[in-house]
């Protein structure tokens, strides 16, 4: 079973969210996983939250 983590920054609609989903399952059913079995964990984070070369995401 898969589990495939995704971290991103939030503001992501619901319909990105759920493309994002198909395509990595579609890319798993190419070599040979049923989809019933690929997992897939999103996790929305603010960008203050996160940081790029010692800077927060959020003052870039």
């Amino acid at each position: 079973m898969p589990v495939v983590i995704v971290e991103m920054w939030e503001g992501r609609t619901i319909e990105q969210k759920k493309q994002l989903a198909e395509g990595i399952t579609s890319s798993f059913e190419k070599i040979g996983v049923p989809q019933e079995v690929v997992h897939i964990i999103i996790k929305d984070n603010p960008k203050h939250n996160w940081a790029i070369g010692g800077k927060l995401a959020s003052e870039k």
